[in-house]
């Protein structure tokens, strides 16, 4: 994971260190270790399964937004590049870090070059919206039904028992994740697209409180990083 970042703001990586310092010092030893252990997992499996790589085509796909608008992959490349951001669900306190973000520090540069962005998530929209009016998202929220686009592209993983069990001795359920029976959600990824939906650059996080900063993502983009003074 790429953790480049403007000396404007505290980078991701910065901003998730400050959330684990504080789990451990509140959290009990064995919730922090289930949380801690799924995710070491997920970073040691990774790459044993086929996933998405640069120069692949994404299927042609329609998503809705939580608006109810649709939109369209071939659609957002009519004119260049697009950026697809994929999270995992609008509780999730790693991704309301993540996208708030993404919307100081890189929405601005994209607009600028007219280059669009879209979050994604299998959340069903009517609880994914949350997320988008908590933190006056710019951009598009869009849901991935029954994970259809994350299992293509080969970014998801299923809970483990321990993390499964946890959550649901909070109430969860895997139908307020991503509409079905399956405990199963993205691994954080950043995918730009290009003209036919062709994979221009790609970066997935097994680990979800370890994303890609906003600088990598403008690299790939031919974009120069710049100080924006909202940026948080």
């Amino acid at each position: 994971m790429s953790s480049d970042q403007t000396p404007s703001a505290p980078s991701l990586r910065a901003r998730f260190r400050e959330v684990e310092d504080e789990r451990r010092r509140t959290w009990p030893p064995q919730a922090l270790a289930i949380n801690i252990n799924q995710r070491t997992t997920l970073v040691t499996e990774h790459g044993r399964t086929p996933h998405v790589h640069v120069g692949d085509v994404l299927p042609a796909t329609t998503l809705t937004a939580t608006d109810g608008t649709q939109v369209s992959l071939d659609d957002l490349v009519t004119d260049g590049p697009a950026v697809l951001v994929f999270f995992r669900f609008a509780g999730c306190p790693a991704c309301n870090i993540a996208l708030p973000h993404y919307r100081d520090t890189l929405w601005p540069a994209l607009a600028a070059a007219h280059i669009p962005l879209v979050a994604i998530s299998p959340q069903p929209a009517v609880l994914l919206g949350d997320i988008a009016t908590r933190h006056d998202l710019p951009f598009p929220i869009v849901t991935d039904p029954a994970l259809s686009l994350s299992r293509t592209l080969g970014i998801t993983y299923v809970y483990d028992d321990a993390s499964r069990e946890a959550a649901q001795a909070k109430g969860g359920t895997s139908h307020a994740l991503n509409g079905t029976d399956d405990w199963e959600l993205p691994k954080p990824a950043i995918i730009v697209i290009g003209s036919g939906r062709v994979v221009r650059f790609v970066d997935i996080s097994p680990d979800w409180m370890d994303r890609t900063e906003t600088p990598v993502i403008l690299k790939a983009l031919d974009i120069p990083a710049k100080v924006h003074p909202h940026a948080a």
